[in-house]
Parts: C-alpha cells; structure tokens; sequence
C-alpha cells in the first residue's frame, strides 16, 4: 500500500485535516489512515544557520570579518526541533510514500517553511500544494481536490527565499557593524529599523511643537450657535465681543448637501489590528494571535490576508453567513437589513487569500466555549460583515453663514436621512465596555436667507495641538502606506491563476506584510528601542540615536517599502530575484565600506548615564555604580569595590549601593541581616571599609548589634 504524505505548519492544523481525510490513527510525531499520513512542522523546522558554522571566527564580532555573505548558504535544524524534524524527514523518504501535500500556512512564510524542510530531507518525490482560506471541513475537502502542482508557486517560493536571506544578510552585517562601532548590541533590521525611524520622527515633531493660543468669538440665539474663525489676540476678541453682544445677525448664506458614506471594506489583517486596537486596546500581536487560535478552531477564515474582498463565487455563502448571523448577534436583533452582498465580491482584488469572515461552523457553535478576547474579535469581525453589505448611509449637512458686527460666523448641522450601515455599527459599539468616539448630530432650524437673530456673543480660548504620538493602530496604518505616495498606480493585473497562485497583485507598498508587522512592533519594544505607554508606542533614548546614527538607506521606510514592493513583484514572476539579492549584498558591502570609523565621542552614545553613588576619600573624585562594582571615576586611582566580594558573599548579603554610599561618606556602614557561618543565624553589625590606599580594598566587621 502506498501513502500520500501531508506535511502542514502545525500539530493542531495536522489534527483538523487528519480528521476530515480519515487519517484518524495516531502515531509519534504523525496520523495515519484512508491512505494519507499527517505530519507537521513546528513553525521553523530548518533555518539559516548562525554566522559562527560559516567560520570559527565569526563566533566574536569583528569590523575586520565583515561583510559576512554566505556562499552557499547553509541551514541548521535547531535542538529543540531535531526529534519532529527526523519524525517528517524519515516520513519523506517512506518507500511506501508516493507522493507528497504540502499544507503549511497558504502563504509566502509557509511556501519558505515546506520548501526548507523538503530540501533538507533531500526528498524528491513529486509535490502538491494545498491552497485554502479556511479550516472548515468543506474547504478541507475542497482544497484536496483541487491539488495544484507546487512548482506553479516557485516565484512565490522565490519571493520568500530572498525576504529570508535578505533580513539575514542587512541584520547580522549592520547589527554586527554598528554594535562594534559604539560597543552595544544594537539590532538592525531591514524592516524593524525604518519603523523605529517613524516613531523617531513623530517624536521629534511632538518635541518641537510649540502650540500657540487663538480665540474664537461665539454667537447664539436660542439653540442657533455660530462661530467665527480664528483670531489671534485677546482684545481683538473682546472688542468683536462687545461689538456683537445684542445685536443682530444676519443670515447671509444657507447651503444643504446631501452626502453619502459608503459601507466600510470587510477586514484584512491590518484593518482589524487596528481597529482591535482602537477599540479594545488589543495589540498586534494580540489580535493576530486570537485570530489565528479562532481559525485553528475552524471559526474564522485565514487572518494572514491583505484583502478587503471575497472572490465572485463567494456571494452565496456571503448571503447564507449574512442571514444565520441576523439570528446569531444580540445586537443584530430585530435589524431589517437587505444584503447587498456584491459590493464586497471581487475576484481582482483576491490575492493569497480573501478577507476574514465567520465561517459557517461558526455559525453552527456560536460563542459557547470561547475566551472574552476571542469573543470580542468574532463579534467585531461578524458586524464588520454586516456593515459592508448593508446600505449606505446618507445625510444632509447644512452650512449657515451669519453677518454680524461686519464679521462672518459659521454655523454647520448635520442631519441623517437613510441610517444604512452605520445603524449596525451603532448597535455593535453600544455593547462596547469600552470608550467609544460617537457622532453627535447638530440639526439646525429652518433657515432662510436674509433671516434676523438678537444675539449674545462669548470669547473662547483655545490652543493648537501637537502631532499625536503613534498607537499601533495608527503606526500600522503608516507602515502600510509608507511608500505609497512616491508609487506610481499599479495598473497591472496577473492573470487568474497566478492570484489563485497567491501572486496577486499589490494594492500598495508598504513596511513589511500584515503578517509581520505584529512580530516587529514586539520585537521593538523586547529590545528596548520603543516602549508603551498606555495605547502610545514611544521611542527610547537608545531608539532615537539609533534612529540618527543609522544611514538613510536603513532607516528610510520609502526605500524599505520598495524593497518590499519588489518581493512581492518576484512572487508574480515580474522581476528577477538574483538580481534583488545582488543589491542587498551591494548594499551591505558599501554599508561595511562607509561606516569603517566613528569618533570617541560618538562611540560613547549608547552608554548608559553613571550612577555617582558617592566620592573616593583618596583623590575626591566621583564613585560611580558599574555591573559588576562601584569604581573610581579618576582612571589614574585605581579604588573599586566589587559587588561579588568575599566579605558579603560569605555573609549571604548583598553589597547595594546603599551600603557603598555609607561606607563612601562614613567610613562604616550599618548592615542587618549578615549571616554567620559558625551559628547558622543572622545579625545586624556595623562594617568598616578599610582602605589601605592599595588597588582592593577590605571589611571587616567594627562591632555587632
């Protein structure tokens, strides 16, 4: 009997499909049965290998070994890894195995993750790719029979391949480089870098902000209230003040619009982190954590997706989704809602995957046994769906201008004419535990041209306010548009089978993929360079200067959007990807070149600020608090006082700084708590430093208390 083997990304998607195609026996480390066997990477399985297996002598970083360009490139399989990964590859080489699914993750990373695994277990035998958006049963079905050769995903293989090497070659090399250049480890990464630059910059523009003071001259008449614009002085104000106060205003103008606010897009991955954000305070990794756990559990489809659409074939799920999930929301109850379900089909704007919706197992299970975060997450997913298929919204605004004093006033009311989609997404805030911004309508009466108010007339005081800090809900919004400006209008569009492929075309450049920029704002704040306060994503004094030190072409989120622009013009097979790997090492060669030196007063910029603890009685100069001991800031004097001495190690008692600064300032410290050896019990004493003028010094204890 011959198998066919499926390899997928991880344990609990092995299980699910185990399931549906009767692989229901279980084995170490695989399912087995109805002819398939079911096994699964743990993420990475193989990767790059460390700088240190090229060459002994990269193990220590050195400006002298660098650049550091793989050739070949070699790959390792990590310790904790080794026992799954002989379990897949002894699977591979079954004689019994025939032919192989892969099964990873339908995406770029998981094409990389398969390809790594199948090379290293120097597997040959013919592959099939399985390319879903869901983990309902019926997908899973769907999916094993409408198996595509896997070589039809080489150029997105490709494209994954020189992302890898790519972070791998700007990361060890600049990191490497300017780590030894200022004496701190300083990560630098090909897309982490131009993000930790953007938070620098806002920064910047909040620091230099200087807000200015203007006033505004208010009018009212009864429940009518006017205001004039801007005005730079008190007592020009006051002086329109009195010159208003019971007088007449004039209605001069009076223009009605009728608007229209189209239904919102259904959520890609970065739409619903940042609204996840906004509303619940969800990081991004957060939101694609609950995500993913809800599409591991069949409730939600694929969340690693940049579209906003459903394919064309997609409407009558979209319509049967719509109408169990009327039943299915409290706050959907009792809602009239005619579905205009084609608004949000479009099979041209599908690339790897189409937008997150509930599933229909959803439907079927509901909320029953879900976390409060992932329920949050379903419901604002479900009244997305809602939203976008449901009617516009429509208004009317009212602009009112009024004369008075020979001054204009303004007066603006808004008043809502078809509620549409906007009703839903009312109903869906109302349940919100949390803060929510929500319009208030000023509805303006009757007016006419020409029409008289006697009017009271008020000063108010006001100030221009600074840029706002970046939250990740607006930071992921400008990674996502970085570049976009300076792009000229993708007018390209590949064919049918290369978007089933997953090469779609790109909507837009951007800082990395929705499905990495969770992964970069963590790794930010972990090193230190960015820190949250509250929902605000602020850089650090370590962030800024190496946001300033580091060259344009590292830290320009334009140049790095492009990069990531043509990656994914290699994944549809329209540009070359050795072409892309010789700029990266040229780029990384010239980066060695041009940052050979930098002055001593720059290489002391990451240092952190000295504690001074207290001053050397020998030469009066300042004791400053290190690692590892208090030390003399005077080089010539060579007074240290180790924190790992003898004397309060033996006594089980650390040395703080506390206990330096007395024995500084005193000569003698008191000290409870030291341990003694002889009774096995502790005891407060007084210490003495003797300091016989030599390179160490000693203690010894004055008198016990």
């Amino acid at each position: 009997m011959s198998f066919q083997l499926v390899i997928t990304e991880k344990p609990s998607v092995a299980r699910s499909i185990a399931t549906v195609i009767g692989a229901d026996e279980k084995q170490n480390g695989y399912w087995q049965g109805d002819g398939y066997l079911v096994s699964w990477c743990i993420g990475h399985l193989v990767s790059f290998a460390e700088a240190g297996q090229y060459d002994e002598k990269y193990c220590k970083w050195k400006y002298e070994d660098l650049p550091i360009l793989p050739q070949p490139w070699q790959f390792i399989v990590p310790d904790e890894k080794k026992q799954q990964f002989e379990i897949v590859r002894s699977l591979l080489n079954r004689p019994d195995v025939d032919s192989v699914t892969a099964a990873t993750d339908a995406g770029r990373e998981g094409e990389l993750i398969f390809r790594f695994v199948y090379q290293m277990a120097g597997c040959t035998k013919p592959v099939k790719r399985l390319w879903i958006s869901s983990m309902e049963d019926a997908a899973i079905r769907e999916g094993f029979a409408n198996l595509r050769p896997d070589s039809d995903y080489d150029a997105l293989y490709q494209s994954a391949l020189c992302r890898a090497k790519a972070d791998w070659l700007v990361g060890i090399n600049a990191t490497r480089l300017f780590s030894v250049l200022y004496h701190k480890t300083l990560t630098v990464g090909r897309v982490q870098t131009p993000t930790l630059k953007m938070l620098v910059d806002r920064d910047a523009k909040i620091l230099r902000f200087q807000k200015e003071r203007y006033y505004t001259v208010g009018i009212q008449s009864g429940s009518l209230k006017a205001d004039s614009g801007r005005i730079a002085s008190m007592d020009e104000a006051d002086t329109l003040k009195n010159a208003c106060a019971g007088a007449s205003a004039i209605c001069s103008s009076v223009k009605r619009e009728k608007k229209t606010e189209q239904p919102p897009k259904l959520y890609d991955l970065t739409t619903l982190q940042r609204e996840a954000n906004r509303l619940f305070g969800f990081t991004a990794k957060q939101t694609l954590d609950y995500a993913q756990q809800l599409y591991e559990k069949k409730l939600l489809t694929y969340p690693r997706t940049d579209s906003q659409y459903l394919t064309e074939d997609m409407g009558q799920t979209a319509q049967h989704l719509v109408s169990d999930l009327l039943g299915l929301l409290l706050f959907a109850q009792g809602l009239a809602l005619t579905a205009e379900v084609g608004r949000v089909l479009n099979s041209k704007k599908v690339s790897d995957h189409h937008a997150i919706i509930p599933t229909a197992e959803f439907v079927k299970q509901g909320f029953a046994g879900l976390a409060e975060s992932e329920c949050k997450l379903m419901n604002l997913v479900c009244s997305k769906l809602l939203c976008a298929i449901a009617a516009p919204h429509e208004y009317e605004t009212v602009t009112a201008v009024f004369s008075c004093a020979g001054n204009e006033f303004t007066a603006k009311g808004k008043t809502v004419l078809v509620p549409g989609w906007k009703e839903i997404d009312q109903r869906f805030r109302s349940t919100l535990k949390a803060d929510t911004e929500e319009e208030v309508l000023n509805a303006l009466p009757e007016l006419a041209e020409g029409q008289s108010f006697s009017v009271t007339a008020n000063v108010s005081e006001h100030f221009t306010s600074p840029p706002k800090a970046y939250t990740e809900d607006t930071l992921l919004s400008a990674m996502e548009r970085a570049g976009t400006e300076d792009m000229p209008e993708d007018k390209v569009n590949c064919s049918a089978g290369a978007r089933e492929g997953g090469l779609g075309h790109a909507e837009r450049k951007g800082l990395g993929t929705p499905a990495t920029r969770a992964a970069i704002l963590e790794k930010l704040v972990q090193m230190g360079f960015v820190q949250r306060k509250g929902k605000q994503l602020v850089p650090t004094k370590d962030g800024i200067n190496l946001a300033v030190v580091l060259p344009e072409s590292l830290t320009s989120p334009v140049l790095t959007a492009e990069w990531e622009n043509r990656l994914t013009e290699i994944a549809k097979g329209n540009a070359d990807a050795d072409e892309f790997m010789a700029e990266i090492e040229a780029q990384v060669r010239q980066l060695v070149k041009t940052y050979s030196c930098i002055s001593a007063d720059k290489q002391n910029l990451f240092q952190s600020e000295r504690v001074i603890i207290g001053k050397r009685p020998r030469c009066s100069e300042n004791v400053y608090e290190g690692k590892k001991n208090f030390y003399c800031g005077n080089r010539s004097c060579q007074f240290v006082m180790w924190k790992n001495d003898r004397f309060f190690e033996q006594r089980k008692k650390a040395f703080t700084p506390k206990i330096a600064t007395a024995l500084l300032k005193n000569g003698k410290a008191k000290v409870k708590g030291l341990y003694s050896e002889k009774t096995g019990k502790t005891y407060n004493a007084t210490v003495l430093l003797a300091d016989t003028g030599g390179k160490y010094v000693n203690y010894r204890v004055e008198r016990k208390e």
